[in-house]
C-alpha cells in the first residue's frame, strides 16, 4: 500500500543519543535465567555469582610427573650421600599425593636400588605439588553475575567441578521491513552474527506482515531493519505506534537519524534504518546496549586507542560514528556522513564523536570501538 505524502512518517525532532540510551536503560530488564549444562551455556551471560563451596583441589595434587615424597627425608640428600626413603610412589600430573607425601621429586632425583628408594637431591616442602585450595579457596566467587561465558570461562568452571549454571541468552527476532532488499538482507545477516557473538539468540522472522512479526511473543526483543524513513512504502514507525508504544523516532546520530525505539507490551522494539551504514551504526550504539541489558550484562565492549592519520570533522549537535582503518598504532578515517560500501569494506573499527565536538585534529589519540 502506498501512503499519501501527508500521511507519511515524519520526524518531529532528533532526540539526543544520550536521552535515548537513558530511556532504553530504564525500560529494558534482564530476561529470565535458564539452567543449562556447562557446554550449552557457551556464550551466555551468568545470572548469578558462581561460588565455589569446596576447595579446589580438594587434596594436594602433583604439578609434575615424578616421585611423591616426604620432603623432610631428603634434606641432606646428594648423589654422594643418598638419603633413604621409607616409601615413594610415582604420580602423574594432576594425581593426588598419597599418604604423608608433601612434594614431588623429579624423575632423576630418586633412584631405586635393591628394592629400596633413595633420594639423590633435596626436595623442598611443596615442591612440584599443588596444595589443597591453591586453585580456588572455599567460598570464593570464581565468576560474578553478568560475566559472559566465553571459552576461558567454560574451561575455568569445568576445572573447578561446576557442571551446570544459571545463565541468560536473550532471544531477538529480526524482522525485514522490505522483503527482497539485498541491503537489508545484508544488514540483518551482520546483526544476527553480532547477536550470536554477544551471547544472544537471533531468529530471522519469516516473511509475513510487519504487524504480526511485532506482535509475536516468542522473542524477548524485536529488531526491525528498514521502513523508518518518509518513503512512500515506509510504514515501520506507524505500525509500531499502532500496536505498541512509539517512544522515539529520530535520533541525533550520524549515520542513523531515522532510527526508532518503542515497546510492544514489555518487549523492546528497535527499528533501524534500511541503509547499511546507518543500520550498523544504530545497532552499535543502541542494539548492543539493549542486548547487554537483556542479558544482565554491563561490561563495556573491548576498545583500543590509536592516533588519527587525518583530521575528522563532525557537525555540532549530532553524535557521530566514523569508520576507521586501524593499522598498528594508527587509525585512518574512511568516511563521514554517508559511508559507501567500498568504505565499509575497508573499516575495522569505529570512532565516536560526541555531539558537542567538532571532531578531532590529525594525530589525536582516539578510542577505537570494535567493528561492527
Amino acid at each position: 500500500m502506498i501512503v499519501e505524502p501527508d500521511r507519511r512518517q515524519r520526524i518531529a525532532r532528533l532526540t539526543p543519543l544520550a536521552d535515548v540510551l537513558a530511556r532504553l536503560d530504564a525500560l529494558v530488564r534482564p530476561v529470565a535465567p535458564r539452567r543449562a549444562e556447562l557446554a550449552a551455556a557457551l556464550g551466555q551471560t551468568l545470572a548469578e555469582d558462581v561460588i565455589i563451596h569446596a576447595p579446589v583441589p580438594a587434596t594436594a595434587r602433583a604439578l609434575r610427573d615424578g616421585w611423591a615424597v616426604s620432603s623432610d627425608l631428603t634434606t641432606d640428600a646428594s648423589a654422594y650421600a643418598p638419603a633413604p626413603l621409607r616409601s615413594v610412589v610415582w604420580v602423574d600430573v594432576g594425581e593426588p599425593l598419597p599418604g604423608d607425601a608433601d612434594a614431588v621429586a623429579p624423575i632423576d632425583a630418586v633412584v631405586i636400588r635393591d628394592g629400596a628408594a633413595q633420594a639423590l637431591a633435596p626436595v623442598d616442602p611443596g615442591e612440584g605439588a599443588l596444595p589443597t585450595g591453591a586453585d580456588v579457596a572455599r567460598g570464593t566467587t570464581l565468576l560474578p553475575a553478568g560475566r559472559r561465558l566465553g571459552g576461558i570461562e567454560i574451561a575455568l568452571l569445568a576445572a573447578a567441578g561446576v557442571a551446570e549454571t544459571r545463565a541468560r541468552a536473550p532471544r531477538l527476532r529480526l524482522v525485514h521491513a522490505s522483503p527482497g532488499d539485498a541491503v537489508i538482507d545484508g544488514a540483518i545477516a551482520c546483526i544476527a552474527d553480532a547477536i550470536a557473538s554477544q551471547g544472544g539468540i537471533a531468529a530471522i522472522a519469516a516473511q509475513h506482515s510487519l504487524a504480526d512479526a511485532l506482535a509475536e511473543t516468542s522473542a524477548d526483543a524485536v529488531v526491525v531493519v528498514g521502513g523508518t524513513g518518509s518513503g512512500k512504502n515506509d510504514t515501520t514507525v506507524h505500525t509500531l505506534a499502532s500496536i505498541g508504544d512509539l517512544l522515539v523516532h529520530g535520533i541525533a546520530l550520524l549515520p542513523g537519524e531515522t532510527t526508532a525505539f518503542g515497546t510492544v507490551g514489555t518487549r523492546p522494539v528497535l527499528a533501524l534504518p534500511g541503509r547499511l551504514d546507518a543500520a550498523l551504526a544504530a545497532w552499535h550504539m543502541l542494539g548492543r546496549v539493549m542486548l547487554a541489558r537483556l542479558a544482565g550484562r554491563r561490561d563495556a565492549p573491548p576498545t583500543r586507542t590509536a592516533k588519527l592519520t587525518h583530521k575528522v570533522s563532525s557537525p555540532v549537535g549530532l553524535s557521530e560514528l566514523v569508520p576507521v582503518r586501524c593499522e598498528g598504532p594508527c587509525a585512518t578515517p574512511i568516511a563521514s556522513g554517508y559511508v559507501p560500501l567500498a568504505a565499509l569494506a575497508q573499516a575495522n573499527g569505529w570512532i565516536f564523536i560526541k555531539p558537542d565536538s567538532e571532531g578531532y585534529p590529525a594525530q589525536s589519540e582516539v578510542v577505537i570501538r570494535p567493528w561492527p
